[in-house]
């Protein structure tokens, strides 16, 4: 069973998301390998007990309610092995890091996700990507837990990746690890292209409040959500603790106790105006949960 220090009770969800935002949860562990992983969700389903993966809470917004169930979080499956120009690494390791460890290996094509604060499962999971390039763009395979917890391993061709789309938002499929191939760069070029990409990052967004990075998808390549949402005239609306940011209109930051609830509604008035003013339905790239349907 679950040794008992992986085990929380009355966690709050705060400390679990970006946007520092979330009632608490009944229950949240932490497996600490893919064996417990799997008799943990077997128990769960025998028990018809409800539970989620949450990786960073990256792109997640908790409502302030209870989640009356069970928090699953994979940071304990966090291996790394890098071999020529292949990387194998599981579920809870973190992308961060893991453009780091590319860098330090000589190896490009991780660049854009030097600032995108997930784990590598939720990067899969979301298809993660920045600066015109994402997670598919690399991955070779995925091995994931499938809904008969049996280890499954497909191609990318079969994961039905697009923009910020994957095959797992689909089902209840796990993602458990993955194979990225790299290219073999100079340390110094792929050094300086991060730097010049964190300098930006740095000038034109809000790193200093909780969020969860950019709120919309672009409708297109050459519509921006974040000038939409400018133009309307809307950077610095606030709602409770929750703001558009003044620096960058496509963040939403918690300049101070903001809830979950505070988040949606400013997510639900800038649709509202977005389609009223330009006829546009804007995508929302976070994940809501335990919010009423």
């Amino acid at each position: 069973m679950i040794e008992k220090e992986n085990i929380k009770t009355n966690e709050s969800l705060k400390d679990h998301t970006t946007y520092k935002v979330g009632g608490t949860c009944k229950y949240f562990i932490t497996p600490k390998d893919l064996e417990e992983l799997i008799t943990l969700i077997k128990y769960l389903k025998k028990n018809n007990m409800k539970y989620m993966i949450l990786g960073n809470g990256s792109n997640t917004i908790f409502s302030s309610k209870e989640y009356d169930g069970v928090i699953i979080n994979l940071s304990n499956l966090n291996s790394m092995k890098i071999e020529g120009d292949k990387i194998d690494v599981e579920a809870g390791y973190q992308l961060i890091k893991l453009s780091m460890d590319a860098l330090n290996n000589g190896l490009s094509g991780l660049e854009f996700a030097a600032g995108i604060p997930g784990n590598i499962g939720g990067a899969i999971f979301m298809n993660a990507g920045a600066y015109k390039s994402d997670m598919s763009n690399l991955v070779e395979t995925v091995t994931f837990l499938d809904e008969n917890l049996e280890l499954k391993t497909l191609p990318k061709e079969e994961l039905d990746f697009s923009y910020r789309k994957s095959l797992f938002q689909k089902n209840n499929y796990i993602i458990i690890s993955t194979v990225l191939k790299l290219t073999p760069g100079d340390k110094d070029e792929i050094k300086a292209l991060m730097d010049k990409r964190k300098q930006r990052r740095i000038d034109s967004q809000p790193l200093e409040y909780p969020s969860a990075g950019s709120v919309f998808r672009n409708p297109s390549e050459d519509i921006f959500a974040g000038k939409l949402i400018e133009d309307l005239g809307l950077k610095g609306y606030t709602i409770g603790g929750a703001q558009i940011s003044e620096k960058h209109a496509n963040f939403i930051i918690n300049i101070g106790n903001a809830t979950g609830e505070d988040i949606k509604a400013l997510i639900d008035l800038v649709k509202s105006k977005v389609k009223e003013e330009y006829n546009i339905d804007l995508h929302v790239e976070q994940r809501f949960i335990n919010f009423e349907d």
